[in-house]
């Protein structure tokens, strides 16, 4: 009897997990059809760990990890996805991380531009106070009527949001009070 009760508590736990992803979910799509809002999408899959290996350059994609079958597969079917539903991306910044560049060039929805404040604050530590003020800062000052669609690193995201995404994962925020970042839902789409 003991053992029913562990599997129904288990169920019911869930079934709430799962409806709050569905109410996350609907709040994202919500906010990016209606415009305006960021999307704070973390690089596609990239295996290897956290980082990059030793003496990696960011001007030299051979030197750093980088996107998996897997990851360019997912990144295109994301990019399908938000065209699907209609979405208005009306800009697209990326860290100079070959993973985030190919990551948003895959999406194939517009023209991508770097964005150093987005660099990776993993590798950057010594400056992550301010890539992350910088971060806050373009965030704030979007009036687009359409979408920021921001791709950069998940520690980036979680600096910023204190939400840890998965790869390929999309966070959507909106500019809050006192120049903080207001996490409005989220989309795992891969």
């Amino acid at each position: 009897m003991r053992r029913n009760g562990f599997a129904i508590v288990a169920l019911v736990l869930g079934l709430a997990a799962a409806a709050e992803t569905a109410r996350a979910d609907e709040a994202a799509w919500s906010a990016l059809r209606a415009g305006g809002h960021v999307a704070l999408m973390r690089h596609a899959d990239a295996p290897g760990g956290v980082g990059d290996p030793p003496g990696f350059r960011v001007d030299d994609c051979t030197t750093q990890r980088n996107l998996s079958a897997k990851g360019r597969a997912d990144a295109k079917r994301i990019g399908a996805r938000l065209k699907s539903e209609g979405i208005a991306v009306e800009q697209i910044l990326a860290s100079p991380w070959c993973r985030c560049m190919d990551t948003a060039t895959l999406l194939e929805l517009g023209p991508v531009e770097t964005a150093p404040t987005f660099g990776n604050v993993v590798v950057l530590r010594d400056q992550t106070e301010a890539l992350t003020a910088g971060a806050r800062a373009m965030i704030g000052k979007w009036t687009g009527r359409g979408n920021l669609l921001v791709v950069t690193h998940g520690a980036n995201i979680s600096a910023l949001t204190g939400i840890s995404p998965a790869s390929g994962e999309i966070v959507v925020v909106r500019s809050g009070s006192a120049g903080g970042v207001e996490p409005v839902g989220r989309l795992l789409l891969d």
